[in-house]
């Protein structure tokens, strides 16, 4: 069992999330990685996210298509920056496929899964930007609220694998 202390943000321009979910670090990382798996908890409902692609490996792309009410829609893009299985995830939306800069970087996103033992695991996850109007820019969209939804979703999927 790993014993770590609950992460703060470190700077003006950090977010972050951490909860215990019923699921292991295998889990949680299969539901993270596999596409089909996503589109059922990566976006708070509503919203849905019927779009997914992505190679998790080290400099693999990461493309999501969120759609909601009222016609909402946003396309991402970006790479994974390091992926540790099991572990740790990074991705950032300041580049794309093949390294090519995107317009406009909005924040990095560092995913921890530390495990805690009897099927647990302390579920982290960091929002890092380019600057603190885009941090709380994040806040103001309902980063907290909306990615704690996110988790209570992720758990329920991962947790049946």
């Amino acid at each position: 069992m790993t014993e770590m202390t609950e992460i703060k943000p470190a700077n003006n321009r950090e977010l972050v999330l951490t909860r215990v979910l019923n699921a292991t670090p295998a889990q949680l990382f299969k539901a993270w990685t596999t596409p089909e798996l996503m589109t059922q908890w990566f976006a708070p409902k509503p919203y849905e996210t019927p779009v997914i692609e992505i190679e998790a490996r080290d400099g693999g792309k990461f493309r999501t298509v969120m759609t909601g009410p009222d016609g909402f829609h946003m396309d991402s893009t970006g790479v994974f920056l390091k992926v540790e299985k099991d572990r740790r995830i990074i991705t950032t939306d300041a580049f794309g496929p093949d390294w090519k800069p995107t317009e406009k970087a909005f924040f990095s996103a560092e995913i921890l899964f530390d495990d805690l033992g009897d099927g647990k695991t302390r579920y982290t996850a960091i929002a890092r930007h380019w600057s603190v109007e885009d941090c709380e820019t994040h806040e103001k969209m309902g980063f907290h609220e909306g990615w704690g939804q996110v988790a209570t979703q992720l758990e329920a999927v991962a947790s049946k694998l």
